[in-house]
């Protein structure tokens, strides 16, 4: 029996709206099958390209996904991430997303000489060293977040060595153990093609593109210590944006290379460590050449992760 259709709306609108019903009424969950295009147009008495107009809605709001030959499913709920709000990254993951798992795992902690475009964000010499600390952010399961900060060795001494501290939160630690506060930060968002490694950690397939977010971090006297970047599944995760301040310390430009080439151990002061791949999982609290930019800043985010 076909639906009755609201007058006052397009009708794949009112195939949108009966879809939503048919999940919640079979309650489906993400990787169930929905009924195919044909039932679904007989059942809502539309035409099959209103009915892909519907599910291309649909698709695009991450609440179903559709794979050639197979049919359409139900998606997986997209994670929120607000990176310009207070309380960070993995705040808003587990205000959003409280009853999910959330585990960091530490990749690798390395002494780096800095590219020179890293040199010039962080304001360092062209010999200083930094360190390169890698992180992946887990939930239920599964990898969504790759993440690298790069800081000065001079500012952190010695944090290669308190990879437990950094498994809990990094920021709090470079805020407790070093004095570095995050007071503000400039951050540079672009929708891009992963590389091999990202693919790899994200376990994406080719063809997928990704959300990199890079970012610099000011202390209170506009002293930058922090180099970072995060990178995003690009359909598996939802940004919310809002900026209050408009500083623009550096330009997009500045963002191009920031490679980090490790030194062999021994060189310089300190040690130089590194975390085996896929350990140190710790609880947390809480395409192609067409490139998609956007840019914010944000004041006294103190507690991100």
């Amino acid at each position: 029996m076909a639906e009755t259709p609201d007058a006052k709306q397009p009708r794949y609108r009112d195939v949108m709206a009966m879809v939503e019903r048919l999940i919640a009424e079979q309650r489906l969950g993400p990787g169930d099958l929905l009924p195919s295009r044909t039932e679904l147009a007989a059942q809502a008495g539309v035409s099959l390209i209103t009915v892909r107009r519907a599910l291309a809605e649909l698709e695009h709001e991450g609440r179903v996904h559709s794979h050639q030959g197979l049919g359409t499913f139900v998606a997986r709920p997209r994670l929120m991430s607000a990176p310009a709000r207070a309380g960070g990254l993995l705040g808003t993951l587990a205000e959003e997303h409280g009853a999910h798992e959330i585990t960091t795992r530490i990749l690798g902690i390395e002494r780096c000489a800095p590219s020179t475009a890293l040199t010039h964000a962080l304001q360092i010499g062209a010999d200083d060293q930094v360190w390169s600390v890698r992180r992946l952010r887990v939930v239920d399961g599964r990898p969504m977040i790759a993440e690298r900060a790069v800081i000065p060795v001079e500012l952190a001494p010695g944090l290669d060595a308190r990879s437990a501290e950094i498994a809990d939160s990094l920021y709090r630690l470079l805020a407790r153990r070093y004095g570095l506060d995050d007071d503000y930060e400039e951050q540079f968002l672009e929708v891009v093609t992963p590389s091999g490694e990202e693919r790899r950690l994200l376990e994406l397939a080719r063809g997928d593109q990704v959300v990199r977010l890079r970012g610099v971090s000011f202390d209170k006297h506009s002293r930058p210590f922090d180099c970072f970047e995060q990178v995003y599944p690009a359909e598996e995760v939802v940004f919310s944006i809002s900026g209050q301040t408009a500083r623009h310390v550096f330009r997009g430009s500045d963002l191009r290379d920031w490679s980090v080439t490790p030194v062999a151990a021994g060189h310089g002061d300190g040690r130089a460590s590194e975390a085996g791949r896929g350990a140190g999982t710790a609880p947390e609290g809480a395409r192609g050449a067409r490139r998609t930019r956007a840019s914010s800043s944000r004041s006294r985010r103190n507690d991100r992760p």
